[in-house]
């Protein structure tokens, strides 16, 4: 049995955590709606949904990470309208956009990054399968959920029928059987996207992506599903009716919601002009403060953002890291050996402190005390490296334990090496993919193997853990032109 308890928004309360396939677990987190940069409320879940999923890699397990783009909805059709753009290029901007913002907040990627647009035939053929199962029902090209036809329909948000009624974003529909029935898939409207489907042209509710997704890479029960608190109704309910209408079994064993974020202790919202882009943010503060500022608290708990507070996580992230600092550069003049009773008791002092760590985050991924725990070994560490009596080799290793445990939270502590060799390999490889790419009379084969090439190395950095240098190599790809997709089958390309 694993040591890991979660709270479970589903039964109200912390379980241990044991996954359906031993030593694996699959995870799923919806993304954002892509109409527009990403919100600071947005910043919350990616950074705690990858800090879960770090630490689970810490903890020896095989993660599988899913994280979908809504990029086919109303609010990008509107957005898209009003810029006199095509709604598919504005989505598929700002979801450039959202990685450059996961970048700075040093997420690492998903496994897979599916989008609505690049999966109607899975959508089209869940939706016709719960017709067929008598959950759904066609009116005139709409087709919608029937809510009745699923008896648990409000165990998530633990909601009575009459309260479920008053807070759902019901849609307008006299047609419908009942007032809370969802849309599952809307009928064309002029001048909007759509796609055939055996209703006719229409495209997908919001609720559907995610049951269709999920299934699709992660299959019909996964361990965990992940989002912000503002998701669990209607969108993680009607996910579940959809998903356990039409297999009969647990759609997710274990729900995970953060909490909501306010501004200045009141909560975020466009009517009170209090509402913030995460880039915002980023142009005042480093994205590595930001990261630290959202862990520092609980992810369950309300978190309020003002300058103030975040001012407050630079000092702190910047004790962790002059604690790195003093400790290197008294390395090579360290005294005593191994077995000395200073160097002993500093291995007893940095061991428990890897204990307290690993007890908050086996507490349901108690970041705040973790970091607590971070600024233990901080301390520890500048003790001994003031006093120079632990061997070098001992204190190096509290060095190291240290700037490991916070890697697990996603903060680095020490500066990357190596990055201006990596990055000149990397433009010698794609300019020479580029001469190829130019040339005409037998180039293609050679352009087969360049990006073989160059995608088997991707892979060696992703296997490596060094996320940023798989990254600069997609985004080299992607100036040439050239779209690479990860897949479960693995890395797949083609030109943009």
């Amino acid at each position: 049995m694993s040591d890991i308890r979660i709270h479970n928004t589903l039964s109200g309360s912390k379980e241990p955590f044991i996954p359906l396939n031993p030593g694996k677990v699959g995870m799923y987190c919806c993304g954002p709606t892509t109409y527009n940069f990403i919100h600071v409320g947005n910043g919350r879940p990616l950074v705690v949904f990858d800090t879960i999923r770090r630490y689970f890699t810490y903890k020896g397990y095989d993660v599988t990470y899913v994280v979908n783009f809504t990029d086919v909805d109303d609010k990008i059709i509107k957005r898209a309208r009003e810029e006199g753009q095509e709604p598919q290029a504005l989505a598929d901007h700002y979801i450039q956009e959202y990685f450059k913002d996961a970048d700075a907040l040093g997420a690492l990627r998903a496994d897979v990054y599916p989008q609505v647009s690049t999966h109607m035939p899975e959508i089209i053929a869940f939706v016709a399968a719960l017709i067929q199962e008598g959950k759904a029902y066609e009116l005139e090209g709409d087709v919608y959920y029937a809510v009745e036809k699923f008896a648990d329909y409000g165990k998530l948000s633990k909601r009575s029928r009459e309260d479920l009624l008053d807070g759902a974003r019901v849609d307008v529909d006299q047609r419908k059987k009942d007032a809370a029935d969802f849309a599952l898939w809307k009928k064309a409207k002029p001048g909007e996207p759509s796609w055939e489907s055996p209703w006719g042209l229409g495209r997908p509710g919001w609720h559907i992506e995610c049951s269709a997704m999920s299934h699709k890479y992660l299959g019909e029960s996964f361990d965990i599903h992940g989002g912000g608190a503002d998701l669990v109704f209607p969108h993680h309910e009607n996910e579940i009716a959809q998903s356990e209408g039409r297999f009969k079994r647990p759609m997710a064993k274990y729900w995970i919601h953060n909490g909501f974020i306010t501004i200045n202790q009141e909560k975020m919202s466009k009517s009170l002009g209090n509402f913030f882009l995460l880039r915002e943010i980023l142009e005042k503060f480093p994205g590595q403060v930001v990261r630290f500022y959202l862990l520092s608290v609980h992810y369950r708990s309300p978190l309020d953002f003002d300058d103030g507070k975040l001012q407050v996580a630079q000092k702190g992230l910047e004790r962790l890291k002059n604690a790195v600092r003093v400790a290197a550069s008294v390395l090579e003049t360290a005294a005593g050996d191994a077995d000395n009773q200073e160097s002993r008791l500093f291995l007893r002092e940095t061991e428990e402190g890897k204990k307290q760590f690993e007890e908050a985050m086996n507490d349901d991924f108690n970041t705040a005390l973790a970091i607590a725990a971070l600024f233990d070994l901080a301390r520890i560490l500048n003790s001994y490296a003031a006093d120079r009596q632990a061997a070098a080799a001992v204190l190096q290793k509290g060095l190291d334990q240290l700037v490991a445990l916070a890697g697990v939270l996603g903060l680095e502590l020490m500066a990357q090496e190596n990055s201006g060799q990596q990055d000149q390999e990397l433009n010698e490889a794609l300019a020479e993919l580029l001469h190829q790419l130019r040339q005409t009379e037998g180039a293609e084969a050679t352009v087969e193997e360049k990006m073989a090439a160059l995608l088997e190395l991707r892979q060696a950095y992703r296997k490596a853990k060094d996320f940023a240098g798989a990254d600069k190599i997609r985004d080299g790809l992607k100036n040439l032109g050239l779209v690479v997709e990860d897949t479960v089958a693995g890395p797949r390309w083609h030109k943009a």
